[in-house]
């Protein structure tokens, strides 16, 4: 007997979310920032000096992770700290890791 194929459970619109999420994770400076901010909140100046950048290509590349929900805001007064959205971030960046320190 043969299996029977399914349809797919999500439509395109959902698929094409989904690959502009995970896009996210494919510019090395923006994974950068993600792992400068594993161990939490910073504020840019103190990011762009962790990952060698300047401080308006970092605040581009905060933009974008803003604008996908990966990382989040805090506003204290005049100064603005960053922060991972939330565990998932995290444990994606894990896997990650993980994936690429196994031996083959």
């Amino acid at each position: 007997m043969s299996k029977k194929i399914e349809k797919l459970k999500y439509d395109d619109d959902y698929f094409y979310n989904l690959a502009a999420f995970f896009s996210i994770f494919s510019d090395p400076t923006r994974l950068k920032i993600l792992h400068a901010l594993l161990d939490g909140e910073k504020c840019v100046k103190k990011i762009s000096e962790i990952v060698g950048l300047n401080q308006s290509t970092c605040s581009h590349q905060l933009k974008i992770l803003r604008q996908h929900k990966v990382v989040k805001i805090k506003r204290e007064g005049r100064f603005v700290r960053y922060s991972l959205n939330d565990d998932h971030i995290k444990k994606l960046m894990n896997v990650g890791e993980e994936h690429l320190s196994e031996e083959n």
